[in-house]
């Protein structure tokens, strides 16, 4: 159990989150990579006019408005992304005369919720796809030379001409951390000069590269005087053609911006390259390269900033709308924070402020999903062999539960649903065509009885027909628990927390469940609390408790288990805040432990045991008071969590109603509570009571 807000193994666990193509992307056909799927990409590519008139601006916003309806069409779930990438990119992309640094927009999210998908549909709905360069943060990157350690090298070897607008993604930023955990430097030997160029988009050339060619003339020039002195060995020989090997020529031609060809630029004479040289040298406006045009996307899973959520890999059990709730409540400031573990300061400050975070998918958008991609196996069954599906909501309800992971996009999602789905639909459609059965009818498919087959049903000259085709639901096995008596006391155990916390806090839990796959247990998930108060603290306890004292009133004293172990130890933790932090006990002071010669607490900590434990017995004894006192209560719940392992909040609150017990109305998909946290103690009407109090006391002495 636990009370507070961090999510649990075994038996309670706290709202917590995550999804691929982020906004997951539908299965729609795309433009090839260097075709635009925009009608004006001509206005997109041609160079920019000083002044643009009004239909130019007019068709750029039609442009831009455009490429938003087809990303919302293409990516799932992210419609609010979209919009503020939109706006933030607007000036950019209508007027870039008016840009004068680097347009930067950060965009972080878990895995597989579509930050890279995003950046690269885009470039192409802008017609930008040829002047785009992907950068992997990690080392490996795509769009320039394999030879390029540095941005300018990059973009150098791109298709984005300097001055003029384009796109930079610098993916997998997280990785490029400059800081590790302890705060020390970390050795980054690749990319150093992308905080030059987010700084205001002017690159100096690389000075190793300056070097290298300054080297390679002084030697050819040191050659040249041997050859003529007929000390070289080439003495007498025919000069060579080209003077320049083809890697340097193209380095000189970038750094000194030259026009010429490459095959040109290698045969140049080392006189004539020295003196481009010199001058190159001693001109200082020339040395800098103007990328102050660009707009850069930085990408990342900022894992600090989601806690626990994005390392529940395993979780398959939690409601994706749980997660989904919690991860819409970051912002600004938690993306701070968490770069603040990975990078210094200065560098942060570099990023900006137009920081977009992604939240994991809803289980509205993962069902969206799941009937885009069936429709699309259902399609291209179809259109290769004649034959019509039409598959049942039994079955997509399934995929759901086989095969969404919250925490890991939807890259898990589309693996199972085609290793579920992609072979028995061929099967399928096999045997329509070997039955000789009639195409111009729908087969219906459904999930059968036991849960193992996928039945596909149809009419034959003789009436109905079916077929069995076996289907491995791999979660579904690891849900059911055939054991009744372990189902028993998982379902007395989680009732025990659920129904406490109902009475005591007046909500429902998000979720109660013993069906679980991704550990042998069950668990309780609760909203969390924006404000804490001692009345609280004292409930959350009491819950935390309750699963075991409700082992002990239906099983006996003797039969409880050791499945309250990680309960005892998130109230014990618990009740030591209370008495020795939270100063809720008989101590103000607070007191803990510690090393530190100049960290003033009261280190004096044996007293407040007998405290701690006298607290966690109080609120024992109070669980079992609120557990007998609603006994019938506890059976109905025993009882709905046997029947379908698992309570909605709806279900919930219903049930308790029969038994008097009123419950503040659940919310709904799109979060109706605060997303903040709920604050239960009404605050606002106790400050006007207190100062309705005051003002009562001060009349009588005015009169």
């Amino acid at each position: 159990m636990n009370p507070f807000n961090n999510p649990l193994p075994p038996h309670q666990r706290h709202p917590t989150p995550h999804p691929a193509l982020a906004g997951a992307p539908t299965l729609a056909a795309h433009p090839s990579p260097m075709q635009s799927a925009h009608p004006v990409r001509a206005q997109a590519t041609a160079p920019l006019t000083p002044v643009a008139s009004s239909a130019e601006l007019a068709q750029r916003q039609q442009a831009l408005a455009h490429a938003a309806l087809q990303l919302k069409a293409e990516l799932f779930g992210i419609d609010d992304v979209i919009d503020r990438v939109i706006n933030a990119i607007r000036a950019w992309y209508v007027l870039p005369q008016l840009i004068t640094r680097p347009v930067i927009v950060c965009l972080w999210g878990l895995t597989g919720t579509g930050k890279t998908q995003l950046t690269r549909r885009l470039a192409q709905l802008l017609g930008f796809y040829d002047r785009f360069v992907e950068v992997q943060m990690d080392g490996f990157s795509h769009g320039a030379s394999y030879r390029s350690s540095s941005i300018s090298g990059m973009l150098g070897d791109s298709g984005i001409h300097e001055g003029m607008p384009g796109i930079l993604v610098l993916d997998e930023f997280q990785r490029f951390r400059t800081i590790d955990t302890k705060g020390a430097d970390v050795k980054v030997e690749r990319y150093q000069d992308v905080w030059t160029l987010l700084s205001d988009g002017r690159l100096p050339p690389a000075l190793s590269a300056l070097s290298n060619i300054e080297r390679k003339l002084a030697d050819a020039h040191y050659e040249a005087e041997r050859a003529e002195d007929g000390d070289d060995d080439r003495a007498g020989k025919k000069p060579y053609r080209f003077q320049l090997d083809a890697w340097d020529a193209q380095e000189l031609k970038r750094m000194l911006k030259l026009q010429e060809p490459l095959s040109a630029i290698m045969q140049w004479p080392p006189a004539k390259v020295q003196a481009l040289f010199a001058n190159f040298q001693q001109s200082s406006h020339a040395w800098e390269t103007d990328y102050s045009k660009l707009l850069v996307f930085m990408c990342g899973n900022l894992d600090e900033m989601y806690h626990e959520t994005a390392q529940r890999v395993e979780d398959c059990d939690t409601d994706a709308d749980i997660f989904h709730r919690l991860t819409r409540k970051l912002s600004l400031i938690d993306v701070k924070k968490a770069l603040g573990e990975r990078f210094k300061p200065e560098q942060i400050a570099r990023l900006g402020n137009e920081h977009v975070v992604y939240p994991s998918f809803s289980k509205a958008t993962y069902e969206r999903l799941i009937h885009n991609l069936c429709t699309r196996y259902v399609d291209d069954i179809a259109a290769q062999c004649g034959v019509r599906f039409a598959i049942g909501q039994d079955v997509l309800s399934e995929l759901y539960a086989n095969a969404v992971f919250p925490a890991q996009g939807t890259r898990p999602l589309f693996s199972s649903v085609h290793a579920i789905l992609s072979a028995n639909l061929v099967n399928a459609a096999l045997w329509v065509v070997q039955e000789q059965l009639s195409t111009d009818q729908e087969f219906a498919i459904h999930l059968a009885p036991d849960k193992r087959h996928l039945l596909v049903s149809g009419q034959g000259p003789e009436g109905a027909v079916q077929a069995a085709f076996a289907v491995t639901l791999e979660l579904n096995r690891l849900k059911q628990r055939a054991n009744a008596d372990f189902r028993a006391l998982l379902a007395v155990h989680e009732a025990g927390h659920g129904l406490a916390y109902c009475v005591l806090f007046g909500h429902a839990p998000q979720e109660v469940k013993i069906n679980i796959a991704s550990f042998e247990g069950g668990y309780n998930s609760f909203s969390s609390l924006k404000a804490t108060t001692r009345q609280n603290a004292l409930d959350m306890m009491c819950v935390g408790l309750a699963g075991r004292v409700a082992e002990e009133l239906v099983f006996g004293e003797m039969a409880c288990t050791t499945g309250a172990e990680q309960d005892l130890k998130q109230v014990t933790a618990e009740a030591a805040r209370y008495i020795r932090h939270h100063g809720f006990g008989a101590r103000l002071a607070r007191t803990d432990v510690t090393v530190e010669m100049d960290n003033h607490v009261n280190t004096d900590i044996g007293p407040s045991n007998k405290a701690i434990e006298a607290l966690m017995q109080q609120q024992y004894q109070r669980a079992q008071a609120l557990l007998t006192t609603h006994h019938e209560a506890l059976g109905r719940t025993v009882d709905a969590l046997l029947a379908h392992g698992t309570i909605a909040p709806a279900e919930m609150v219903a049930l308790l109603q029969g038994c008097g017990i009123a419950l503040a109305p659940p919310s709904d998909a799109a979060g109706t509570l605060p997303e903040e946290g709920l604050v239960l103690e009404p605050f606002g009407a106790k400050l006007s009571a207190f100062r309705a109090r005051g003002a009562a006391s001060a009349a009588p002495q005015l009169a």
